[in-house]
């Protein structure tokens, strides 16, 4: 094992979109383990959207880092040093780490990845947070009942391309919103959407619904905010759910745009708007957990992964994010398995 540690940090708060000036790329010591923590060699990190919230100066659901911390995310990685009894040397656990080639991760704070399931990166994807927002978004806030058509934003992504497949599992007309022709016959021919939208090229988004959703919209799951969710409220049917997950299209926004503009729309149907958390299942995580894997392990629940190589190009696979690089879940492979 080598004595020198690579982290990215924040290196300034970006302006807008962020670029390369945001990163810095520092060596360090590898860190000891203290009593109870493990030292965790990283295999796969995880980049996500909304880690762009983690870059303002400003309060979110998500604690700000502040400039010169190190950057953190869910990672996959291998036990190199235990100071506890749960885990041994050679284990394959998942947790928050950091972006970093080695980090000390508390041991009561990780989970094992049982790779006769699937492949470790599915752990950060399918398997990890994006796969239980998907399951508990789409069935807890948007109660999807059989029968009903169920519009997904950024439905090529890791969480929006389970919550397709988990409603399709609940008899629900399936339609998908994505940014590629190769992203939306991902969707239908392999995924099982029941039509797909790609907004690129789409002249008009109301057609296209009308096209795709012609019985309107039951649940709308939002990924993406902008025009597309314009579109979708003026298709919701009565009593229509819509779970509020990501906006993506305003990450990078530094003024408030204007709106919401399409908000009168929901008061004839009686929509319901309901904003989603994750981490406001948290008690309930090891069910998700449970079930994600049963579905994936018969074949049942479909996933992908993009993966980015090398601790070099972490900020690239997460810049990647913003212009739809990615299909299914965008993660960084840091090391090999069989890497020293």
């Amino acid at each position: 094992m080598t004595n020198t540690n690579r982290e990215w940090l924040l290196a300034e708060r970006p302006d807008g979109e962020p670029d390369m000036d945001s990163f810095e790329l520092r060596e360090t010591d590898v860190p000891a383990p203290a009593p109870g923590e493990l030292l965790v060699r990283t295999r796969y990190l995880s980049v996500d959207p909304y880690m762009r919230g983690r870059m303002r100066d400003a309060e979110s659901y998500a604690e700000p880092w502040d400039v010169g911390d190190a950057l953190k995310g869910g990672v996959v990685g291998e036990v190199v040093e235990s100071e506890s009894d749960a885990y041994a040397e050679g284990d394959l656990v998942t947790g928050e780490g950091r972006w970093a080639d080695y980090a000390t991760l508390d041991a009561d704070d990780v989970a094992p990845v049982d790779p006769s399931v699937a492949d470790p990166e599915a752990y950060l994807g399918v398997l990890g947070m994006p796969g239980r927002t998907a399951y508990f978004g789409l069935l807890e806030v948007g109660e999807p009942k059989p029968g009903d058509t169920v519009v997904v934003s950024g439905a090529a992504g890791a969480v929006g391309s389970v919550v397709g497949q988990i409603a399709k599992r609940n008899g629900c007309r399936v339609v998908g919103f994505a940014g590629s022709d190769e992203k939306t016959e991902w969707l239908t021919d392999e995924l099982g959407f029941d039509a797909a939208i790609n907004y690129k090229t789409a002249d008009d988004y109301r057609d296209a619904l009308d096209d795709a959703a012609p019985d309107g919209v039951d649940v709308y799951f939002d990924n993406v905010g902008g025009p597309i969710t314009d579109a979708v409220f003026t298709k919701l049917n009565l009593d229509a759910r819509v779970a509020v997950c990501g906006q993506i299209a305003h990450y990078n926004d530094e003024t408030v745009p204007t709106g919401p503009r399409k908000l009168p729309a929901v008061i004839p149907v009686r929509a319901k708007i309901q904003g989603l958390l994750v981490g406001d299942f948290a008690t309930r995580f090891g069910e998700a957990s449970e079930r994600l894997g049963r579905w994936v392990a018969s074949g049942e629940l479909q996933h992908r992964e993009t993966v980015v190589e090398g601790l070099e190009n972490a900020p690239d696979a997460f810049l990647g994010l913003f212009a739809g690089d990615n299909i299914g879940k965008q993660v960084v492979r840091v090391s090999a398995a069989d890497e020293a």
